[in-house]
């Protein structure tokens, strides 16, 4: 028995190791972003909350200029999270002017539909905007900002052509259009960041590095910050340094999914290359988080860009999954040998105490305590061998419906019902079901095995700190870890692991309970455990 348990730990050291090896360079801030991650729908509420007031406000205005600066704030917060929304703000802008009295903010509106139909992937349509133009009619703001939708629009074009030669003249056209563009702009940080481009457009990656580290002081806004991040990344990559340009991306894509944008950049770049580096786990969910956003936004080029990595790394994920279900089953068989080992080994000691009791009868009070202990050990056995063929089951049933939900994803996409499927893969419902499931399992096992600690452990708090589950519970969060430390689970990780939460929310529900202790604060853990 001690064998397979030092076989068990040092598989799992082994894999803990070689995920460690795979993320050692940028670890932390890996970690950080997934944290990140985590919030990115409560960002993106924030956002909504921002759309909501602005639409309010919308419906309260008194003029047609208040109207139309109101429209403009909704286009620009609907830009690079829902373009075709974005569209329809353009629309209303144009219904609440008059292009004869406002030529300047006629053409304005061209360049922002150019915008919009640059980020949908529209962008020859794009560029027909551009060329109906007036921009003698623009002052130095709305100049800048027509030139640095045409840059912007020959970049992307240039990404988006596989001809080596159309590349190469779209990025000159993007060349001639930010030179414009330098030349409106008076001296500022925003001016360096363009000249940056320039930089590294020449190949002169060193001397773009001391322009941006002098600018990282000046960040006015988000956007600002995303924007040089990105573009430190462009430089260490130029410089063939792998962990710098990884690090610019995770800062880069914080901020973007912290302003709660969908449309962006860095997030299937970084994918891509934690992929190479062996992180496959991360980058699988990294691209799917970014295909969602893609998809919400109706941002084709990103799109794009993610569906050709996108099969590369879904198939390994299937691969490795696949390993995972062939080392499920073998640690399967190998807990079911085990199994019946402790059967066989419970039924012999059983008959052996017994035939032992039986001869040792006239034997004295030392015996007789020692015969108590023996019929708690087969006991203990008994309890064993049903806790194990629980959790047997658990495995069995768990395996059956993988295979069902499996089936059910083939079925889908041998009928190329693609929407259904990205539905499915998207949603989280089976993983929470399953997981309730897990827990109620848990819960109802641990109170098998210690019926009485809720009363035990509210023993240890203060009368007004005391926990009890809810109607409908058996276990509510603070129980569950702290049932977990009683079965001697003690690391933070772990416990966070086990129940699906941040290590800093485990930590904080430790501290707070600790604090209700009616005894030793520092003591109380070791109470609990002893339980």
């Amino acid at each position: 028995m001690k064998r397979v348990n030092v076989l068990i730990l040092l598989l799992l050291l082994c894999g803990g190791i070689s995920r460690m090896q795979a993320d050692a360079p940028t670890h932390g801030a890996l970690n950080r972003l997934d944290e990140v991650m985590a919030g990115k729908t409560f960002c993106q509420e924030r956002r909504e909350d921002s759309i909501r007031v602005l639409k309010l406000r919308l419906t309260r205005a008194e003029d047609d200029m208040e109207r139309y600066g109101l429209c403009n704030s909704l286009f620009e917060i609907y830009l690079h999270y829902q373009a075709d929304s974005a569209l329809q703000y353009i629309q209303k802008k144009l219904s609440f002017i008059k292009p004869a009295d406002h030529p300047s903010l006629k053409n304005e509106i061209l360049v922002n539909r150019a915008e919009v139909m640059g980020v949908m992937g529209m962008y020859i349509e794009a560029l027909e905007a551009l060329q109906r133009v007036d921009s003698r009619t623009f002052d130095a703001r709305q100049l800048i900002y027509f030139y640095s939708t045409y840059r912007a629009c020959y970049g992307w074009l240039a990404d988006y052509t596989v001809n080596s030669d159309e590349k190469q003249k779209y990025f000159e056209r993007a060349d001639i259009y930010r030179d414009s563009a330098i030349s409106v702009l008076p001296v500022s940080p925003e001016r360096r960041l363009m000249e940056v481009e320039v930089m590294l457009r020449k190949d002169e990656p060193g001397k773009a590095l001391k322009v941006l580290d002098s600018l990282e002081s000046y960040c006015p806004d988000d956007k600002y910050r995303a924007y040089l991040f990105f573009t430190e990344s462009l430089a260490w990559e130029q410089l063939g340094n792998r962990d710098k340009v990884i690090d610019c991306l995770v800062r880069t894509a914080a901020v973007d999914l912290k302003m709660g944008v969908r449309e962006y950049a860095a997030l299937p770049k970084l994918a891509r290359l934690i992929y190479e580096a062996g992180d496959l786990e991360r980058a699988y969910r990294y691209l799917k988080c970014s295909m969602e956003d893609a998809v919400d936004c109706n941002a084709r080029l990103r799109f794009m860009e993610v569906t050709e990595v996108y099969p590369i790394i879904d198939k390994a994920y299937v691969e490795k999954e696949g390993q995972e279900r062939r080392m499920s089953r073998i640690l399967f068989w190998c807990i079911t040998s085990l199994a019946c080992l402790l059967v066989v080994l419970a039924v012999y000691l059983y008959y052996g105490m017994k035939k032992l009791s039986t001869m040792r009868r006239h034997l004295s009070k030392a015996n007789d305590e020692l015969h108590e202990v023996n019929e708690e050990l087969v006991q203990t056995g008994k309890i064993k061998e049903v806790y194990i063929a629980r959790y047997l089951d658990r495995c069995v049933e768990y395996l059956d419906k993988m295979a069902q939900y499996r089936r059910s994803l083939e079925k889908l996409a041998m009928a190329s019902r693609l929407e259904e499927l990205f539905k499915a893969i998207r949603s989280e419902q089976f993983l929470k079901d399953e997981r309730k499931r897990f827990y109620n399992e848990f819960d109802r096992s641990f109170l098998d095995l210690f019926p009485d600690f809720i009363e035990d452990f509210n023993g240890l708090l203060v009368e007004e700190g005391r926990i009890y589950p809810k109607s409908g519970e058996i276990l509510n969060t603070e129980l569950r870890i702290f049932a977990l430390i009683r079965l001697g689970v003690t690391d933070t990780a772990r416990i966070a692991h086990f129940l699906g939460y941040s290590l800093a929310t485990v930590y904080n529900y430790r501290s707070k309970i600790r604090n209700k202790a009616a005894g030793d604060k520092d003591r109380f853990e070791q109470e609990v455990m002893n339980l």
